[in-house]
C-alpha cells in the first residue's frame, strides 16, 4: 500500500515531455490571444471606468492560461508555468503594459491559480475547484495590480476592483476553462493525460 502510494506521488510530479509540451502550447496560444485582447479591452475599460474598477470585470479574460494548462496536464507547477509563459509572449508581442508590468503579474496570477489545486493537493479536479483556481488568480491579479499601479486610488475603486477581479476570473478562468476542458477531453484529444481517461469514466 505505501509503495503504491509512493509511485502515484511520484507520478504526479513527474513532469513527461508531452506534459510540458501541451503546457507550453497551451501558454503561447493563450498569450497570442492575451496580446489580441488587450487591444479590445483596453478601450473597453476606459468606457467602464464611469463606475471605478468596474474594469475589472474584463481581467479574467487574461487569467485563463494558469487553470486550463492545470486542468489538462494535472502537474504541479503547471498553473504558473503556463500564465507565466503566455505573460512573456503577450510581453514579446507589445503588451501595452510593457515587459516587466505584464510579466510579474502574469507570474502572481500564476500563483494564485495554483494555490487552489495546492489547497485539494492536486487531487480533485471538478468544477468548484477550477472555479476556486480562477477566483484566486483574480485575487492574485488584483492585489498585484494594486501594488504596481493603483496605490493612492479611493477605497471605492479597490473594493469594486477586487470583488469584479474575482468574480471575473472564477467565471472566464475558471467556469469557462472547465467547459472547455471538458469539450477537449470529449474529443479523444487528452487520451495521454488522466484528465482524458477520467471523462470516460
Amino acid at each position: 500500500m505505501v509503495e503504491s502510494t509512493q509511485t502515484a506521488q511520484s507520478g504526479l510530479l513527474r513532469w513527461r515531455v508531452v506534459d510540458v509540451t501541451v503546457t507550453a502550447v497551451i501558454a503561447v496560444a493563450s498569450g497570442v490571444v492575451f496580446w489580441g485582447l488587450g487591444m479590445v479591452t483596453v478601450p473597453l475599460s476606459t468606457l467602464m471606468q464611469v463606475v471605478p474598477g468596474l474594469q475589472a470585470l474584463t481581467w479574467g479574460l487574461f487569467y485563463f492560461a494558469g487553470p486550463l494548462a492545470a486542468l489538462v496536464v494535472r502537474k504541479p507547477g503547471a498553473a504558473i508555468f503556463a500564465e507565466l509563459i503566455a505573460a512573456l509572449v503577450e510581453a514579446v508581442l507589445g503588451s501595452h503594459w510593457g515587459g516587466l508590468g505584464t510579466i510579474i503579474p502574469g507570474l502572481v496570477q500564476g500563483l494564485g491559480a495554483e494555490i487552489a489545486f495546492a489547497i485539494v493537493a492536486y487531487k480533485i479536479w471538478n468544477l468548484g475547484v477550477a472555479t476556486l483556481s480562477g477566483a484566486m488568480a483574480g485575487l492574485a491579479g488584483m492585489i498585484i495590480s494594486w501594488i504596481m499601479y493603483y496605490q493612492g486610488y479611493g477605497m471605492d475603486f479597490i473594493v469594486i476592483g477586487f470583488v469584479c477581479s474575482v468574480i471575473s476570473g472564477a467565471v472566464f478562468a475558471g467556469a469557462l476553462m472547465w467547459a472547455l476542458y471538458k469539450a477537449i477531453a470529449a474529443t479523444g484529444a487528452l487520451g495521454h493525460f488522466a484528465s482524458g481517461r477520467d471523462t470516460r469514466r
